[in-house]
């Protein structure tokens, strides 16, 4: 899947949900991926941006995720996923990832 696979399909989720309230970018190998909910809506891009949240982990666990081939916290508790910043925020991207 391509990158712009990837940030179309998250725009069309991101704006089925409430805004996240917070920003939070995924680290995805040499990829970035920018979620800013801080406004009225969530709003995806491929800035690379200060965030309250970082997520950071290769494409190949992300689209694992995204298909829910991988479990989220078995992820994280196995080191293939790294959060940074505000953990609370993390969870509440379960909604924008299924």
């Amino acid at each position: 899947m391509s990158l712009e696979a990837i940030v179309a399909k998250l725009t069309e989720q991101a704006g089925n949900i409430s805004p996240i309230g917070s920003t939070v970018k995924f680290a995805l190998d040499d990829t970035v991926i920018y979620v800013d909910g801080t406004g009225d809506s969530n709003a995806i891009s491929t800035e690379d941006k200060e965030a309250d949240c970082v997520i950071s982990t290769s494409m190949d666990t992300f689209l694992k995720l995204k298909s829910g081939d991988i479990n989220p916290m078995m992820a994280v508790m196995t080191g293939k996923i790294k959060i940074k910043g505000d953990m609370s925020i993390a969870m509440k991207l379960q909604a924008l990832l299924s």
